[in-house]
């Protein structure tokens, strides 16, 4: 099988190694092999960003626009292609990987008009005589690291800005989910973009996180608290520009008066589907008690008939996590939610299906207390657990009881609740009567506390990352 290489400095460099690219609904499956570069590699990788930096600053904005354009247009022209290959690598629907490709193209037309939109300020002085103004520019090279429940919509929505405003990149993909990413590099490659611009290094992350920040001005990274906070640490030693995005212990409040299907659809939606492997899904389903026990047998009963299995067969609704590692960590959790005393309502084993993927039965507990790890820690499964209170006042404090902060939700039908909720809520998104997961692309993405560190993403928003203000006055 042909190793599918990197993209250095605008050449196609095979590596030293390879990563073998695995089906996680079929792990027989060999979708492909890609280049793994080494440290020198990821060094080189750097520096041709760096070389072509000056010259990329300099170009036109229209430039810009036209290559991000280009780019809109194939990823959405070949949606069903790529569409199938996230799903095939990702584990997830087709519907899924195919609404992800949209996602992905739909972000490159939006900052193809934001290259030309964005800009400063023209502001008179307080003193007479002055003027002010204040124009944005290029942080310069950028490193990025993205995992791999979202392989091609995250990279997209950390390159498209970044080329936007005039900076250069360095991609490291997730080694889980390589193929989305080496094919959006091939496209940016043939939408024209010049050599070092953008550049692919496939590659594990402990061998690439320090390795990428040297010679970069700015970090870009999704991922989990632990590396993160790495990253954080060594980018604060070098003064860089850092951006992270690091998971959710997400709640979604029921109060008595919630419409009992909505929120029923909400929990279904937001905790299970793409098997749970979303950084906003409902891990935590807060449930007042005039309403707990309808909620729980509706939720179950509906569980019970969501179809398991090969996520390109049509009719199926949720897929495998992503490999083997993944699983077992879950189904970890599921023993510990038993040990600490929580009720398996329903799910906790292995899904049966017709291929040997990894699949998993969505998990519902009862019973369960704040407190548990199940209801503290990121398990990034399908599995949620329900947390009985007695209302409105006791769900609050619950659900901004975490050391997380990404998104919430609620199920009212009162005003009063829902906009208090909205206020006092502390989490980067919110949600009413909508499930927890569930992104626009135009609008600023992150959360609070240990979620999210540095200005956030998508939207124009974005332009407070990638770009620095330059403040000049101008006697007449």
């Amino acid at each position: 099988m042909t190793q599918k290489a990197n993209y250095i400095g605008g050449a196609w460099v095979e590596g030293p190694d390879a990563i073998e690219n695995l089906n996680p609904a079929d792990p027989a499956d060999v979708i492909g092999l890609y280049a793994s570069a080494d440290q020198a590699q990821m060094r080189q990788a750097v520096q041709a960003a760096r070389d072509a930096a000056p010259a990329w600053e300099r170009s036109s904005t229209q430039l810009r626009s036209d290559i991000l354009f280009r780019a809109a247009n194939e990823i959405l022209a070949r949606k069903e292609e790529l569409g199938a290959l996230v799903s095939r690598e990702a584990g997830k629907t087709l519907a899924d990987g195919v609404g992800e490709v949209m996602r992905a193209g739909q972000v490159f037309q939006f900052f193809a008009g934001e290259a030309v939109r964005y800009g400063g300020e023209n502001l008179p002085s307080v003193r007479p005589d002055i003027g002010v103004q204040i124009s944005r520019h290029p942080v310069g090279v950028v490193s990025m690291i993205t995992p791999w429940n979202f392989p091609i919509a995250i990279p997209a929505w950390k390159i498209a800005p970044a080329l936007a405003f005039g900076n250069t990149v360095v991609l490291k993909p997730s080694e889980h989910t390589p193929g989305a990413a080496w094919e959006l590099f091939a496209i940016l490659e043939r939408a024209g973009l010049p050599a070092g611009v953008a550049n692919l290094v496939n590659g594990y992350g402990a061998a690439a996180g320090q390795t990428l920040l040297d010679g970069a001005d700015a970090v870009s990274f999704t991922g989990s608290v632990a590396t993160g906070r790495k990253i954080a640490a060594g980018a604060s030693e070098r003064m860089m520009r850092v951006q992270l995005e690091m998971g959710g212990k997400n709640p979604l409040v029921v109060l008595d008066d919630a419409d009992l299907d909505v929120a029923v659809e909400c929990a279904l939606n937001g905790a299970f589907y793409s098997a749970g492997q979303r950084c906003t899904a409902s891990s935590r389903l807060i449930v007042a008690d005039g309403i707990h026990d309808r909620f729980v047998q509706a939720l179950t009963d509906r569980m019970r008939k969501l179809v398991v299995g090969d996520p390109r067969t049509a009719g199926t609704q949720i897929g495998p996590v992503i490999n083997a590692a993944q699983l077992e960590k879950i189904l970890g959790y599921i023993e510990l939610g038993r040990s600490e005393g929580a009720t398996l309502a329903e799910g906790g084993k292995r899904a049966e299906a017709a291929t040997a993927g990894h699949f998993l039965r969505p998990t519902l507990f009862t019973e369960s207390s704040n407190a548990m790890r199940i209801n503290q820690e990121e398990i990034f499964g399908p599995v949620a657990a329900v947390i009985r209170v007695s209302g409105y006042d006791e769900a609050l404090q619950v659900a901004n009881d975490t050391a997380f902060g990404l998104s919430s939700g609620i199920c009212t039908t009162s005003l009063k609740h829902a906009n208090h909720f909205r206020l006092n809520v502390r989490s980067g998104l919110t949600m009413v009567n909508l499930p927890t997961a569930g992104l626009d692309y135009h609008v600023p993405f992150g959360g609070v506390k240990a979620s999210s560190f540095g200005p956030r993403e998508q939207g124009r928003y974005a332009v407070d990352f990638y770009t620095s203000t330059k403040t000049a006055y101008i006697g007449y």
